[in-house]
């Protein structure tokens, strides 16, 4: 007996979505965890000058780098939470389709920007690792690795956005305008409260 499959060919983009999602998830636990790590660091160069005994040195460089690299890292997560900021005065007042033509608009929006910020990104990171730069600061950290990180944080952004509008895309396309919504759409004032 030959059983008939409900699924559909948007069903596919659905779960790509929700699986990006998770993945953005665990990578803010990490996130998280880098600045739980840089706040004990923090907390422990302050009790060491209250005691008299001593510092550690270079916890206020190393915050700059973790908090660069975290807000870069975080737009990802920001963007598959539908956390951003976004003006909803027209957006609310538009059937479907127009609000959908917003949303793809908003993604591609998001998508070019994080782009340039990723190329302007790559020349910097490439100028210094050519100069073998290092901060000028006791530390002496190779400036490499935290750009890195920093512009890792803007390439990951730039690819979930791209994937976002192509997801977003493929199901206004197919008409599936409610999970297209769903997936890059304002959140509802339900939603917010949730």
């Amino acid at each position: 007996m030959e059983t008939v499959s409900t699924t559909t060919p948007g069903d596919g983009v659905v779960r790509a979505v929700a699986l990006l999602a998770r993945v953005n998830r665990a990578i803010a636990v990490i996130l998280g965890l880098a600045l739980l790590v840089t706040a004990g660091l923090i907390l422990l160069e302050i009790v060491l000058r209250e005691a008299t005994a001593g510092m550690l040195g270079g916890t206020d460089e190393i915050s700059g780098y973790v908090m660069a690299g975290v807000a870069s890292c975080g737009f990802a997560y920001a963007l598959l939470e539908r956390a951003h900021v976004r003006i909803d005065i027209l957006q609310r007042r538009l059937p479907g389709l127009g609000r959908a033509a917003l949303d793809l608009l908003s993604m591609a929006s998001l998508a070019v920007v994080a782009g340039l910020v990723s190329v302007h990104g790559w020349s910097v990171l490439a100028k210094t690792i050519a100069r073998s730069s290092r901060s000028n600061t006791a530390l002496e950290v190779p400036l490499w690795i935290p750009q890195s990180i920093w512009l890792a944080g803007w390439v990951w952004f730039t690819l979930c956005a791209l994937f976002m509008l192509v997801a977003a895309a493929i199901l206004v396309a197919r008409g599936r305008l409610a999970e297209a919504e769903s997936a890059v759409g304002l959140l509802s004032e339900a939603e917010d409260v949730a």
